[in-house]
């Protein structure tokens, strides 16, 4: 399949830092925020944007600390890399672009951020979707051992600099295909050879390795804080939401994802399992696309 014809790939000075994104699809049709998780770029969204580019105005970034965008040194409470920061992020992207008001689907650590976005502004949001996440507060919450033995990168990651980036560091290329094929479920067969060779070239640098650890350092901290204020305060999510898992995920196995959200949000929800492990829009892309235009048409 074509890789990302039609689409343009540029740089935005936002929120004192650098994001680079694709955009492109159809103008004056809605606009998507699509949002990638770890360990990858915004490439996770190749195959659906083919699918979603007459129906939407595509936005595809890639989040501060990953691909191409801006790895910012660290603060030392992590809150530079807090999902709050990264949605404003986002915002101001978008605004760049000319849209005060989107869709919103993430994956992964993109969904944690698409979750924060519609708390903090939401005003910026009319509908959105969320892949293969529960909420993190909830997750973290409800740890045992088969979730730290499933999902043990989460807990090696947030210990203190340098540990878990050095590691990593002396193998990053395997370290990357382990994760890419044990939370897929099935090997690396359904990535393709350029989205691949897209996440080696991103993923295997010491500055990009420090950023996804200070990403999961954040979540690990501050993010949790903000989490709980949310809570406390009882915000929630107000647009609808859909909520689509891999039937062979951690997620799905090992959590309620409808429950959760519902407790969550205060627009309508719908959670699906679909066949798949945990990178949907990779190994599913044309449902994953069927299931976006439907939701958000």
């Amino acid at each position: 399949m074509t890789w990302f014809e039609g689409f343009t790939r540029d740089n935005f000075a936002v929120n004192g830092t650098r994001i680079t994104a694709r955009y492109g699809g159809t103008e004056g049709k809605p606009a998507l925020l699509l949002l990638h998780g770890f360990p990858q770029t915004h490439a996770i969204w190749h195959r659906v944007a083919q699918q979603l580019k007459d129906d939407f105005f595509l936005v595809m970034p890639d989040l501060r600390g990953y691909g191409d965008s801006q790895k910012p040194a660290a603060a030392a409470d992590h809150a530079n890399y807090s999902k709050r920061v990264m949605a404003q992020d986002m915002v101001e992207l978008m605004r760049d672009l000319g849209h005060e008001r989107f869709f919103l689907c993430g994956h992964d650590r993109g969904g944690r951020v698409a979750h924060r976005l519609a708390l903090d502004h939401p005003d910026r949001v009319e509908k959105l979707c969320v892949l293969d996440i529960a909420p993190t507060l909830d997750m973290y919450a409800a740890t045992d051992m088969a979730f730290a033995r499933f999902y043990f990168h989460w807990f090696l990651l947030i210990q203190p600099s340098p540990l878990p980036e050095m590691m990593i560091g002396p193998n990053a290329k395997s370290w990357l295909h382990f994760a890419l094929g044990s939370l897929g479920g099935d090997g690396l067969g359904y990535i393709e050879a350029q989205a691949l060779a897209e996440y080696e070239r991103c993923f295997c640098r010491a500055e990009s390795i420090h950023a996804a650890c200070e990403d999961y350092r954040a979540s690990a901290g501050i993010d949790l804080e903000h989490d709980r204020e949310s809570r406390a305060q009882g915000e929630k999510i107000r647009c609808d939401l859909l909520v689509l898992c891999g039937e062979n995920g951690v997620v799905q196995r090992l959590f309620d994802p409808l429950a959760l959200w519902q407790a969550q949000c205060s627009g309508r929800v719908e959670a699906r399992a679909v066949p798949a492990g945990h990178f949907i829009p990779e190994q599913l892309h044309e449902l994953t696309a069927q299931a976006l235009r439907g939701h958000f048409n």
